[in-house]
């Protein structure tokens, strides 16, 4: 028979939604806000930073960061937040989750702060100390992850803890949409208060000396939803689940959770010390016995994540044609260089409000109905389908009257990337560890997500270049050309569905009943034999 669960673990499983869960979901989902803003913003003022730094006399085209200069402004924040994801995902199973939290907003805030200072004498050391300051804003962000996810799976109840940490990683879609709508501000005011003429018409006075201000402030401004959060994660007690089944505190435990619910809990001690006694609950990440019961689950949760971040960050690959062919961005040499901030972050904003934001919140609203194996597949599958369908036909998309269609089946693929593995990756490794390991194997897997949108954003941008060299981009060696790069994604795509069997359903089970740290080995054995489980092990 299974060991009875935890009276304080059960009264958080059977709790009704009130107002603590909101509570948690926005002070996590604040943070996520930041997190998206942060790492997106940078992509409303590149095209500046080339403008401002690598201006060329008498050139025909605008000034522009070489590659290899746009590969580390664009990718410096990604290795950070691959390095803080494993970093902090380590730390908080070890520290716990609330001490943690809070270091990770600090570096978010001093980081956004001195991204936008970055100095220097020249554009090289400017362009040196804003990387700089990325990669530990980067750092910072990657400790978000698995943090948040964690804080919120061990705070919901069973029936809906999957809309409550997907409702967390949905607030990344108001995070991309709030740094559109920032750029808007910032580029229509600067705009507004310093005319200058168009790049053809003036190349020198098309940027203006007070264009340096806005990439500086639209940088800075991720740093205050984040200091406005800091008071409240930092009121926010530790999870129950690690103060019992890791710190092995049980008054603490009880103390705490009758506070936020707002109930009597006894100190269950005596079980506390059986549970911590227990084999089955001490096995270590490296060793045998958790390889035998989660190691195709860190498999499944690892594979599925770096193959949908390679696919969702390549999207950026055409994103600048579908733009240009709907007249959201027009030619470079036709506008100032505020002006153009200002047409990008229009274009990111529409985009936000018609494909991500949507799809979000489809998940939210599902997940605890269909399932997030369901989801995952079907997100994986229409993806597939549209990348082929996009690939398979190119040169008939290409054709100035079936370009309403590219966009359509672009925002589509978009829309079930969200409404799918982007939101369910980020949910399933907060629920199927054990508590001990819970926040590690989430920073492992969402590590492995950031090196699969490296590898997206800018293998494929070399990959995607034209096979003719004379149709490259700027800097760029040929590649091998749009249409074979999204027959990859498609292949991607498909591998990944493949690796989603090899992810279980959590939906309406306990934590616990899902790892198995409230039973002996027979329940163990039992629970990893589900038939609702994908694959046995």
């Amino acid at each position: 028979m299974a060991r009875e669960q935890l009276a304080v673990l059960n009264a958080l499983d059977a709790a009704k939604t009130q107002w603590y869960h909101f509570t948690a979901i926005v002070i996590a989902g604040m943070g996520f806000f930041t997190d998206a803003y942060d790492l997106f913003c940078i992509s409303l003022v590149t095209k500046l930073l080339g403008r401002i730094y690598y201006h060329v006399d008498g050139a025909p085209k605008p000034g522009s960061l070489p590659p290899n200069v746009a590969a580390a402004v664009n990718g410096v924040a990604l290795v950070g937040t691959l390095v803080g994801q494993l970093f902090f995902g380590w730390l908080g199973d070890k520290m716990g989750r609330k001490k943690v939290y809070g270091l990770t907003l600090i570096l978010m805030v001093v980081s956004s702060i001195a991204s936008g200072l970055s100095f220097g004498s020249s554009a090289k050391d400017v362009i040196a100390t804003l990387c700089f300051f990325r990669f530990w804003l980067g750092f910072g962000i990657g400790g978000d992850y698995p943090l948040s996810a964690t804080i919120m799976s061990e705070y919901a109840n069973k029936k809906t803890r999957g809309a409550f940490i997907a409702a967390v990683f949905a607030m990344q879609g108001f995070g991309i949409l709030g740094g559109g709508i920032v750029g808007l501000i910032v580029s229509a005011a600067f705009d507004h208060a310093y005319k200058a003429p168009a790049y053809s018409v003036d190349a020198a006075a098309s940027t203006v000396p007070q264009a340096d201000y806005v990439w500086r402030i639209i940088l800075m401004f991720g740093a205050i939803p984040a200091a406005l959060t800091y008071y409240w994660r930092m009121k926010m007690p530790e999870t129950a689940r690690f103060t019992a089944l890791v710190a092995k505190k049980a008054k603490q435990a009880a103390a705490d959770m009758s506070k936020v619910l707002n109930m009597d809990l006894e100190a269950e001690e005596d079980k506390v010390i059986k549970i911590a006694t227990d084999r089955t609950n001490s096995f270590g990440l490296f060793s045998r016995e958790f390889l035998k019961r989660h190691g195709l689950h860190l498999l499944g949760t690892t594979t599925t994540w770096f193959l949908l971040d390679i696919a969702f960050y390549s999207q950026n690959l055409f994103q600048k044609d579908i733009f240009s062919v709907i007249g959201w961005i027009p030619k470079a040499a036709s506008m100032n260089a505020i002006h153009e901030v200002y047409k990008i972050a229009r274009a990111q904003t529409l985009i936000a409000l018609c494909s991500t934001v949507p799809g979000y919140w489809f998940t939210v609203a599902l997940i605890d109905i269909m399932g997030r194996f369901a989801i995952q597949l079907m997100g994986f599958f229409f993806m597939t389908v549209f990348m082929f369908a996009l690939a398979i036909p190119y040169h008939h998309w290409t054709l100035e009257p079936n370009r309403i269609g590219f966009v359509i089946m672009y925002s589509l693929t978009f829309f079930f990337a969200n409404f799918g593995p982007n939101a369910t990756t980020f949910v399933v490794p907060a629920e199927i560890f054990p508590a001990r390991l819970r926040s590690t194997c989430h920073g492992i897997s969402a590590a492995a997500g950031k090196a699969g949108a490296i590898v997206g954003a800018f293998g494929f941008l070399y990959a995607a270049q034209s096979t003719d060299p004379a149709k490259t981009d700027a800097g760029y060696p040929p590649g091998i050309g749009v249409r074979y790069s999204l027959i990859m994604l498609g292949v991607i795509n498909f591998f990944g569905m493949l690796f989603t069997l090899l992810v279980p359903e959590s939906k309406g089970k306990s934590l616990e009943e899902l790892t198995g740290e409230n039973g002996d080995e027979n329940d163990e054995k039992q629970i990893q034999m589900d038939p609702s489980r994908t694959v046995p092990i």
